[in-house]
């Protein structure tokens, strides 16, 4: 049942005076409430087949070495007979911040942004008509433009270059030195060209999927976000709970706070406090035309009498920051009237 048109609100210039929506849960409001979304790595795509070849790029440090067929061309003399290898090897250099680099009697290549391989059918086609078959190949020495870095809570945040094997995000992770907080509570996310995704630690290390090889540029973050709830009223224990897990429900959370006090407690009445979306109230037929803004507060109520809420609270999830209210039950309440009356009435004979 959701309390629509007729859901609580408290209106009294006594009072708060903060309107809010009161929803019975049930099974028909299940569907519509669901753990918290995550934006996944494999948005990326390339999350199958092996990691992708790794371009040059500005600031490398490549060596070239050209062969040519036999002596008497552009770089072996013909006086040099015959003998092991007929190359020669060009000092390196580094891609400038054009990108190019410079072949003798070849002139500037350009090579950011392109494969060794690619760059070297460039260099032969330069260099066909002067030398005798001419073959290049490029050596990178030292990368500089295929680095990533691996930020936040982890042991010791780096920049490192990507392997031609190809590095995965969880390889990133175990550069920075691992985790430093714990893993259930940790969030990792990926910036890449402008775009970012984010997944739980746990879903990273559970979903091959999601470990996606990384590229030159991107950046890894990895955060702790401690998420917690409150609990008051008849529990076992009233106090500030850490989820302690990825996925925690409505259910397993009172069972954190030590479940329904016997004594105290009335099961009709339980009770979660947080703010939700306007449109989402909407689509599960609340009233809305009463509230201003695009959060309203939301009073979710249980009863335990129900053997079927059980099921309910077992499937509903908690979200960081919401509040757990069980009030207490009638008994209890006349009895604390009772006891104070009792207190008056033993004042009043002690004064006379």
């Amino acid at each position: 049942m959701v309390s629509g048109a007729k859901a609580t609100v408290t209106q009294s210039g006594k009072q708060s005076g903060l309107d809010y929506a009161l929803v019975d849960l049930s099974k028909d409001v299940l569907p519509y409430f669901e753990f918290e979304p995550q934006y996944p790595l494999s948005s990326f795509g390339a999350v199958r087949g092996g990691p992708t070849a790794l371009p040059l790029g500005v600031g490398d440090l490549v060596s070239v070495t050209i062969f040519e067929s036999q002596s008497g061309g552009l770089f072996i003399p013909s006086d040099a007979g015959s003998r092991a290898g007929n190359f020669i090897s060009i000092p390196s250099q580094t891609v400038d911040s054009s990108g190019n680099i410079s072949i003798p009697y070849a002139g500037q290549i350009h090579v950011a942004g392109r494969t060794p391989i690619a760059a070297q059918h460039e260099i032969e086609s330069r260099l066909a008509n002067r030398a005798i078959e001419p073959q290049a190949i490029i050596s990178l020495e030292t990368s500089r433009s295929s680095e990533v870095s691996v930020l936040g809570d982890v042991h010791a945040p780096k920049k490192f270059s990507v392997s031609p094997n190809g590095d995965r995000v969880l390889d990133a992770i175990a550069q920075g030195g691992g985790l430093s907080e714990p893993a259930v509570e940790t969030y990792v996310t990926l910036q890449r060209h402008g775009r970012k995704a984010t997944v739980l630690f746990d879903t990273l290390v559970n979903n091959p999927s999601e470990n996606i090889y990384l590229l030159p540029g991107d950046t890894v973050y990895v955060n702790r976000e401690r998420r917690t709830y409150l609990a008051f009223g008849a529990t076992g224990e009233s106090n500030r709970f850490d989820f302690e897990e990825a996925d925690l429900t409505f259910g397993e959370a009172l069972a954190k706070a030590g479940g329904l006090n016997d004594n105290r407690a009335d099961p009709s009445q339980v009770f979660l406090f947080r703010t939700e979306s306007r449109d989402l109230l909407a689509k599960i037929g609340v009233d809305v035309s009463r509230f201003q803004g695009t959060q309203i507060p939301v009073v979710f109520r249980a009863n335990l009498r129900d053997p079927s809420a059980f099921f309910v609270t077992q499937k509903f999830p908690m979200k960081d920051k919401d509040i757990l209210y069980i009030s207490n039950a009638a008994s209890v309440e006349l009895t604390k009237i009772l006891d104070l009356v009792n207190s008056a009435s033993s004042t009043y004979e002690k004064v006379k």
